[in-house]
């Protein structure tokens, strides 16, 4: 694999941490299956690239991505705590919708933004062509700003709250804490960086597609799982680290799988090897504690 190959594949790691701490947020702090990631992510790319083709700044269309998918999240969370859906199916009646509403938002099944600004266009000159290490450098900044907020937030009061929301409600609520609220926030935020991601992703690929959020949440899944492999949760900032690495680790597996030679592996096989690698991702930890187990009773 080539130096650029694998930092294309560095780029497209760093985006989907930001999914992946979105996914975290709802799968294993709120414990609530959302699957509202495979319409939100496309959602933040069509906001952003329907904002920039029409001039505007790259920063503030990551911004008002970042709202639409807050609002996607929010109505999922609502559809389950107002109106009683359950939540898997309230995740996916708001992803269906999503599918129509990018649709009218691009105005096309896609919208192309080559040579048009981005937020990676002040840091890369065309003189040098330095665009290839700079937009990871750019991501990296950027996934580090929102794991540090992030951590920053759940240790905060608010984000305690939530995380006993998700742990155990009842209790929550015996200790005056407002759960349905803080379900809604939580799904907020999930799909807030969710979206940030799409809208970022667009911007790395020169343009949005409906379809390019096929799979987002399994990609998010795969990188929470592989993470917690990888690093066992120990505290918070562990937590986020282990989602973080995950995520790069389980881009850097596929461009592994898709350019090696011998193995004969092409692009269409990409939903293949994501599917073998989440299920090794599945089966690790259980092999890993049986054998810890069976040394524990040999040393017994």
């Amino acid at each position: 694999m080539s130096l650029i190959s694998l930092m294309g594949a560095l780029e497209i790691g760093l985006i989907f941490a930001l999914v992946a701490l979105g996914v975290l947020i709802s799968f294993r702090l709120l414990n609530f299956p959302d699957l509202t990631a495979d319409g939100s992510f496309p959602l933040g790319g069509a906001v952003a690239a329907i904002l920039i083709a029409s001039g505007y700044n790259p920063w503030l269309a990551c911004l008002l991505a970042m709202i639409a998918g807050a609002g996607a999240g929010w109505l999922t969370g609502w559809l389950y705590v107002r109106l009683g859906i359950m939540q898997l199916l309230a995740s996916i009646l708001v992803m269906i919708a999503l599918y129509s509403i990018n649709l009218r938002i691009m105005g096309a099944p896609n919208l192309a933004l080559i040579g048009l600004p981005n937020v990676f266009t002040p840091f890369v000159s065309q003189l040098q062509d330095n665009g290839w290490w700079i937009q990871p450098i750019v991501l990296a900044l950027i996934v580090l700003a929102v794991k540090v907020g992030l951590d920053i937030f759940l240790a905060s009061e608010m984000g305690l709250a939530l995380r006993a929301t998700g742990a155990n409600p009842r209790m929550a609520r015996a200790q005056g804490i407002a759960t349905g609220r803080l379900t809604l926030i939580g799904m907020a935020l999930s799909n807030a960086l969710i979206a940030l991601a799409g809208a970022l992703y667009v911007q790395t690929q020169g343009g949005a597609d409906i379809s390019m959020g096929i799979g987002t949440i399994v990609a998010g899944l795969a990188a929470v799982i592989i993470g917690e492999t990888l690093l066992p949760p120990r505290s918070l900032y562990w937590i986020t680290l282990a989602t973080v690495l995950g995520a790069l680790l389980y881009r850097l597996l596929i461009a592994l799988a898709l350019n090696a030679d011998f193995i004969g592996l092409q692009a269409q096989d990409l939903n293949l090897i994501t599917a073998l690698l989440v299920t090794l991702a599945l089966v690790l930890p259980k092999i890993k504690n049986k054998i810890q187990s069976k040394q524990g009773n040999l040393s017994s």
